[in-house]
């Protein structure tokens, strides 16, 4: 038997003729407005003809392309189609002909990043029933490339752990962390709910890897990092961007799903703020380039915002690792991160996990979060709220020893026990004591707070700053919709005499700005 080691050598060496690794049976393509790219490899020189054809055998388009040498490689872009199928794609060389078969189109997801976007249906909650419901999803096509790394940009996949496959409860549950993400294919089914056409999610994703190794040089390069550490394995700078995700640079996608993080609470954390904006944007440029310009540039990015691991970790770096998550701005997307949505998951700690606390098997709501963004910001539908509540202002009442923040939307008060907020009074330039500032009142928008001992000077503000904010859905604030109030630090500024800002009666106007603990040497 030919392992896909061999078939791929033999492809590249021209001595086969057909499709690249990633296109297969079942599988979906990218529908309108964009062209979906088909690429594969032949004889250099010689001419592909690539066919697809709908029922009863029906031409639907016809295109030509001619092998490249030395790479052997063939690509053309299919003229825009609309979501549906099945169809046949056919590409022949001279008398070769490859075909395949029960081809859709909708959108393509990509999904990445480390051992929760990892951990498969098999491991979540209500495994079972989940497993039993992949019947009700034809049109939900999944694939999964192998963990692989290489010290060299590759064209095409080494292997392949799925190929295209139609969901059923062994290839959604085939093992731990294996395949198939559990988040990528809720993330799929909830969306698929919402708009009712074939949707297709490629899976490449490695446990225990930081954010490093998913990046190319040039956006290490971006961030001051090239060269810059002694890591091996999966762990080494460029080798997942090098075996798991150039190859798939032609794949015309919709958008990108993300859950990674973990790693980077020990490595390079407080250079999160710089990384991630980078691979975001590099990845862009990439998947544009790659796909002849059939990848928007601005490619739709999700991604979830780190959860837990321990009770009472006593370090930050978890806390620090979420607020580097938004490029410090506390919210996306935001201009440093534009097109971009985020899933607050610091609320769906999982203690007993039997994979480990930093493994929580609410993948459900996660999925349920990242699918309300991914609406919003990917489809532009509008009354999607897919934010929770954050902070547009704050009056300091100095002689009640109150401040008053108010926050962009309606606030539900679920845990009136919990001290979630802290405020820093110290004078500079002495780093930060943090004090807890207990909830009085919550009113419509409006959260007072006590500033107990803390005198009429407040330089900053954080909430929720903790490995392990709050309990299972038990953090202190959220919206109406169920959505919890993400974590941030913030600067607090005397507004003083602001021009065309008048002061609150009794209270003094604090300007809040997106908070560096640089810059106060905390």
């Amino acid at each position: 038997s030919v392992s896909p080691e061999d078939v791929c050598a033999l492809l590249i060496l021209g001595a086969m003729f057909g499709f690249a690794s990633y296109y297969g049976d079942h599988m979906v393509l990218q529908k309108e407005p964009a062209g979906a790219v088909v690429w594969g490899y032949g004889e250099p020189g010689a001419a592909v003809t690539v066919v697809l054809s709908g029922a009863g055998g029906l031409v639907v388009m016809k295109k030509t392309a001619q092998v490249k040498g030395p790479s052997g490689t063939w690509t053309t872009v299919l003229d825009p189609m609309d979501q549906g199928g099945p169809y046949a794609l056919t590409a022949g060389q001279g008398s070769e002909n490859v075909t395949l078969r029960d081809v859709y189109f909708g959108d393509v997801w990509l999904c990445s990043g480390q051992s929760n976007m990892a951990m498969t249906v098999l491991q979540i909650a209500n495994a079972s029933q989940e497993l039993a419901a992949a019947a009700r999803y034809p049109y939900v096509r999944i694939f999964a490339a192998a963990p692989a790394r290489s010290n060299v940009e590759l064209d095409d996949l080494e292997r392949i752990d799925l190929p295209w496959s139609i969901p059923t409860a062994e290839n959604l549950g085939h093992g731990n962390f294996t395949y198939f993400s559990a988040v990528c294919w809720l993330l799929g089914r909830y969306l698929y709910e919402a708009l009712r056409y074939p949707l297709g999610l490629v899976e490449a994703a490695w446990g225990g890897t930081p954010i490093e190794a998913w990046s190319s040089p040039r956006a290490l390069r971006a961030c001051g990092l090239l060269g810059d550490q002694q890591l091996s394995g999966p762990q080494t700078p460029s080798v997942l961007w090098n075996a798991m995700i150039h190859p798939l640079l032609n794949m015309t996608l919709r958008g990108v799903a993300w859950y990674q993080g973990e790693a980077n609470t020990f490595l390079h954390t407080d250079q999160y703020n710089c990384t991630f904006p980078a691979l975001i944007a590099d990845w862009r440029q990439a998947f544009h380039a790659g796909s002849v310009g059939q990848t928007e540039l601005l490619l739709p990015f999700g991604f979830v915002q780190l959860s837990t691991y321990r009770q009472q970790g006593p370090a930050d770096s978890f806390a620090r690792l979420r607020w580097h998550q938004t490029a410090d701005l506390g919210v996306v997307p935001n201009a440093r991160m534009p097109g971009t949505f985020m899933a607050v998951a610091m609320d769906l700690g999982d203690e007993r996990s039997p994979y480990g606390s930093v493994h929580p098997r609410d993948k459900q709501n996660v999925a349920h979060r990242l699918q309300l963004g991914a609406r919003a910001v990917a489809y532009g539908e509008k009354n999607v709220i897919f934010q929770g509540p954050y902070p547009t202002r704050a009056v300091l009442e100095v002689t009640r020893g109150l401040l008053n923040i108010t926050y962009s939307q309606e606030l539900v008060w679920r845990r009136r026990d919990m001290r979630a907020f802290e405020v820093c009074c110290s004078s500079p330039p002495s780093p930060c004591g943090w004090l807890p500032a207990p909830v009085v009142a919550v009113e419509s928008r409006r959260v007072t707070l006590a500033l107990a001992g803390c005198g009429g000077l407040v330089l900053a503000l954080r909430y929720a700053w903790a490995e392990w904010p709050c309990d299972y859905q038990s953090c202190v604030l959220y919206n109406s919709w169920g959505l919890p109030a993400p974590p941030f630090l913030l600067d607090a500024l005397d507004a003083g005499e602001t021009p065309g800002r008048s002061q609150p009666a009794g209270g003094r106007e604090m300007l809040l700005l997106p908070g560096s603990w640089f810059s106060r040497g905390i």
